[in-house]
């Protein structure tokens, strides 16, 4: 059996939202749905004085009757024929999903959410599982463009190069093209966004520039143009900050696929600022895609 398609729920409409998008998945792609429902306080959360999820009689029972149940339903009718199993687990929500992640092929949860997931794209939770998953995450917000592309967030590291397999992938399981989109300014030749302003610096060879950037985003791409012929593909180079050109982007799109990290400044980093900024921003889902290390 093929690993399963996690997603995280806890009654929210925005976990909903994700069950759907996540049944959709795991029908792309012939997989299970694995639906997670962690009960408990993050672990990163001071104590209070409130009984925990599941004390005075308030067990896995009741929500696997009632908020898991709700899910399951969801799940069967936005995808009749997929597979579905349940798992509530006590625990920090971020930890159960990382550990569900070791053997899933995508792991899902939406935007907003209560109980565990609250305040999930306001803190720390979807970067660490951005970061530290074991799988691709996509995070469901923003209203997609059914008939849109799926854009493709290029910056020619080696890390990123899963991040361009995933979306040819996901865009051929879709039937949809793929915008493998550049962003490069002058900051580009000094390798990190460093003070002054990217668009009107001057450099030596702009146009020396502009054609290195442009070779970039075609070996990039390369090897998985030829693998997945039936993909339509638009290079896309622009000048432009990055964050501000792909969240403009992402309004037409309806999914944006991200690296984890990317080349520059932030190759130091677990997750870099541009996929932050998606994950906070976007206009349509986001899948952030950890490669190599």
């Amino acid at each position: 059996m093929s690993d399963p398609v996690i997603v995280g729920v806890d009654g929210s409409t925005s976990s909903l939202a994700a069950v759907d998008v996540a049944a959709s998945e795991a029908l792309l792609r012939g997989a299970p749905l694995r639906i997670v429902h962690a009960f408990g306080r993050p672990s990163a959360h001071p104590p209070s004085l409130a009984a925990p999820r599941g004390a005075g009689g308030s067990g896995p029972e009741p929500m696997v009757r009632g908020e898991v149940a709700r899910a399951e339903v969801r799940a069967h009718e936005a995808a009749p024929g997929v597979e579905v199993t349940r798992s509530v687990v006590s625990g920090d929500p971020v930890e159960v999903l990382g550990i569900e992640s070791r053997s899933a092929t995508l792991a899902v949860v939406g935007s907003r959410g209560l109980s565990g997931f609250s305040g999930l794209l306001l803190g720390s939770t979807a970067v660490h599982l951005a970061a530290h998953g074991h799988c691709p995450l996509m995070v469901v917000r923003g209203r997609p463009d059914p008939a849109g592309p799926v854009l493709l967030a290029v910056d020619g590291s080696l890390a990123g190069e899963a991040a361009v397999e995933f979306a040819f992938a996901e865009a051929a399981l879709r039937g949809a093209p793929l915008v493998a989109l550049h962003v490069w300014n002058t900051w580009s030749e000094r390798a990190y966004e460093g003070p002054g302003d990217p668009l009107t610096a001057v450099v030596a060879d702009a146009d020396r520039l502009r054609e290195a950037e442009q070779h970039l985003l075609e070996e990039a791409v390369a090897r998985c143009r030829t693998a997945y012929p039936q993909v339509p593909v638009e290079l896309r180079l622009v000048r432009s900050r990055v964050r501000n050109a792909l969240l403009d982007a992402s309004r037409d799109a309806q999914l944006v696929v991200a690296g984890a990290r990317g080349r520059d400044g932030f190759t130091g980093l677990l997750l870099g600022s541009v996929s932050q900024a998606l994950l906070h921003h976007a206009h349509c889902p986001v899948a952030v895609v950890r490669g190599k290390e």
